[in-house]
């Protein structure tokens, strides 16, 4: 490589040669449904496991409101990366709107919440995974094993199919959010059969002494925003689209489309399951469940080993999250790495054109963050959904900041896919992303999830300070941030474009 100074913030740039980005390469694999499926296998877990937490939060109609919000923020966020993804195609997504936004400290503190929620995301989906496939395997085989070893298992078959190869993951993705989907349809349908179903018992937790207390919001208003983050759960991950931008035939179109059509899918599953699942199991009985919707089929075939082969299925769910999951934080990571933000050699492909370094690297961090807090904290699967969340929101504030910022420097910029809300709708989401992330602060109960991540993103800022900003690369997304980016056509005084649409 050659090296080249460079005065933006104090870092320096090395310019590489093509044979670094060959060992570096993408393979252009994915269509509209290949990029639906691995938005919806990212997020569909959401629907199975974790969402209940926010009944024991807020009870059945706080998460309710809590659920409401969450959806105005993923649509109008949406609309905002869909646009900012047509016009920056590169694989580094979130990071490389922060760094056209706000230069390579704005994009490494971007990536690397990204990089938090991803991460920690599949820990949690592989965390509840464990739980389902130990109970149905008790059920049916009476083998139970212990939870590390169902970790193992988990991460290491799902590392192998995302190091297969991009096809292969979309295709795989495509399939499970179909088998997903169907599940959930089964349930609606046994559900509303079943004479278990009670709307009634949607309101049976007692009322608090809490301020506004009611049967409806039984801990007061104040719980609406602890269910904040559970809500967040059945949506969580489909914002990961730009992260396949390089290996998508068509992005710019695709892209937009795909994360509009899968939120409306993850919306109609996560109602059904938000009505349905408590109604025939009560929301007290629910609300500390680990498998609430094997509960669910529980209620509905008790005494029988239906509910158990209906659930394993019901696994399928989790399983692919997954795989959609870790997709997207080997991409993350990748693009870091592959711009110097993180190791260079975290972004090594392969043969398989796959990011197979990044991939284990990040199921590493994962199953040490499960054992460590399991074994010497507490019970993993909530402190580490609240790390998750917490990284989420944080990326989410950036991202709509970096949307206004380059909304207001770069006006006339070419934008091939327009948002709806524009500029109101990013004040909307971020300033819900913010309202998320002080609820999770407030809260006493994810203090150590708060602790955690400010000492990852403490100890990644400082050996930044240190190291990292002496060794970047111009990367795809670097050279379009130095070379003006959005700003190159500004100059051509173009109008802006007409609205993009979605369907």
């Amino acid at each position: 490589m050659t090296t080249t100074s460079s005065s933006v913030a104090g870092v320096t740039y090395a310019r590489p040669d093509a044979d670094y980005f060959d060992k570096r390469g993408l393979h252009r694999s994915a269509g509209f449904w290949g990029l639906w499926g691995i938005g919806v296998a990212a997020v569909i877990s959401g629907d199975f496991s974790g969402w209940n937490g926010g009944i024991a939060a807020a009870g059945w109609g706080g998460l309710l409101v809590a659920t409401g919000l969450v959806v105005v923020m993923y649509f109008t966020m949406l609309f905002s990366i869909g646009e900012m993804s047509a016009a920056m195609p590169h694989t580094g997504g979130a990071y490389s709107f922060g760094r056209a936004a706000m230069g390579p400290w704005g994009g490494f503190v971007t990536g690397l919440a990204e990089s938090v929620e991803y991460v920690m995301t599949t820990a949690v989906v592989v965390y509840f995974s464990a739980g389902y496939a130990d109970s149905i395997t008790q059920d049916l085989f009476g083998i139970s094993l212990p939870v590390w070893a169902w970790w193992l298992i988990i991460y290491g078959a799902f590392f192998a199919l995302n190091a297969w190869g991009a096809e292969a993951s979309f295709k795989f993705a495509v399939v499970v959010s179909v088998i997903s989907l169907a599940v959930i349809v089964v349930f609606a349908a046994v559900a509303l059969a079943s004479s278990r179903l009670d709307l009634g018992s949607l309101f049976d937790i007692e009322p608090t002494t809490a301020l506004g207390a009611s049967t409806f919001l039984p801990f007061g208003i104040g719980g609406v925003f602890f269910a904040l983050p559970f809500a967040m759960w059945m949506f969580l991950g489909i914002e990961e689209l730009p992260l396949a931008a390089e290996e998508a035939h068509t992005p710019t179109r695709d892209i937009p489309r795909a994360g509009f059509w899968g939120m409306v899918t993850l919306l109609v599953t996560g109602v059904l399951v938000l009505f349905l699942n408590p109604a025939v199991t009560g929301a007290a009985a629910l609300a500390g469940s680990g498998e609430p919707l094997l509960d669910g089929f529980r209620a509905i075939f008790p005494n029988s080993a239906i509910a158990s082969v209906l659930s394993a299925f019901a696994l399928v769910g989790l399983l692919a999250s997954t795989q959609g999951i870790m997709f997207a934080y080997g991409r993350n990571i990748y693009s870091l790495s592959r711009a110097g933000y993180y190791p260079k050699a975290f972004s090594l492909t392969g043969a398989r054109k796959t990011p197979w370094v990044a991939l284990a690297v990040g199921a590493v961090i994962g199953f040490a963050s499960l054992v460590l807090v399991q074994y010497l904290v507490a019970s993993a699967g909530s402190i580490v959904l609240n790390i998750a969340v917490w990284g989420a929101v944080i990326a989410y504030l950036l991202q709509m900041t970096s949307y206004v910022i380059l909304r207001v420097k770069h006006p006339r910029a070419t934008r091939p896919y327009l948002s709806p809300t524009g500029i109101p709708g990013a004040i909307v989401a971020g300033l819900l992303a913010l309202a998320i992330f002080v609820g999770v602060m407030l809260n006493p109960t994810y203090r150590p999830a708060i602790i955690a991540i400010a000492a990852v993103f403490a100890l990644a800022l400082g050996a930044f300070a240190l190291w990292g900003r002496k060794q970047l690369v111009l990367s795809p997304e670097e050279e379009y941030a130095l070379a003006g980016g959005l700003s190159s056509d500004a100059a051509e005084a173009e109008p802006e474009p007409a609205q993009a649409t979605v369907s």
